[in-house]
C-alpha cells in the first residue's frame, strides 16, 4: 500500500478515493469495449478480453499523465485522475441537463429542421458544460485548474472583455 501511495503521490488517505474512482471506471470502460466485441460469447472470454483491454488502457493512460502533469503543471498525479474524472461526469452531465432544457425551449426534431435542430442542442450543452466544468472541478478540488481552463478557453473563444482584460 505504501509503494501505492509514493508511486501516486498520496498524502493523505482520503486522496485514495480517486484512484479507486479511476480504476472502477477503467474496469467498465474495459468491460463495456469487450461487451461490444464479444457480445454473444461465454462470460468467461468477455472477463479475459476485459483484462487485456484494461492492462492495455492502463497502459496508454499512465503514459497519458506522464505527459499531462508537466503540461497542465498539476502537483500530484492522483490530481490528473480528478481532473479526468471531472471532464467525464462534466460532459455526461451537460447532455442530461441539455435535454430539458430543449424540451423547455418547446424544440423538437419536428418542429425545426435537423441541422437546426443538432446545433441549437450541441450549443446549449456547450454552455452547460462550461458552467459544469467549474463546478464539479470546485467539488473535486481541482477549481483553480478549471477556472484557468475556463479563462483560456474563454479568451480563445474571444471573450476577453468578459474577463476583464
Amino acid at each position: 500500500m505504501n509503494k501505492l501511495k509514493e508511486r501516486w503521490e498520496v498524502n493523505k488517505n482520503w486522496q485514495l478515493i480517486f484512484l479507486l474512482m479511476g480504476i472502477v471506471g477503467l474496469g467498465y470502460s474495459s468491460y463495456k469495449l469487450s461487451l461490444v466485441f464479444l457480445k454473444d460469447y461465454h462470460i468467461g472470454f468477455i472477463f479475459l478480453l476485459s483484462v487485456i483491454i484494461f492492462y492495455i488502457l492502463l497502459l496508454i493512460t499512465l503514459k497519458i499523465f506522464d505527459k499531462l502533469k508537466d503540461r497542465w503543471d498539476v502537483t500530484y498525479r492522483w490530481e490528473l485522475i480528478s481532473i479526468f474524472l471531472v471532464f467525464a461526469i462534466t460532459g455526461s452531465s451537460s447532455v442530461y441537463v441539455g435535454k430539458p432544457i430543449i424540451k423547455l425551449l418547446g424544440i423538437t426534431k419536428d418542429n425545426l429542421s435537423g441541422f437546426a435542430y443538432w446545433t441549437l442542442y450541441i450549443f446549449i450543452g456547450f454552455v452547460f458544460y462550461q458552467i459544469l466544468l467549474v463546478i464539479f472541478g470546485w467539488i473535486f478540488g481541482q477549481h483553480k485548474f478549471f477556472w484557468n481552463f475556463e479563462k483560456k478557453m474563454l479568451r480563445r473563444l474571444g471573450f476577453k472583455r468578459f474577463l476583464g482584460e
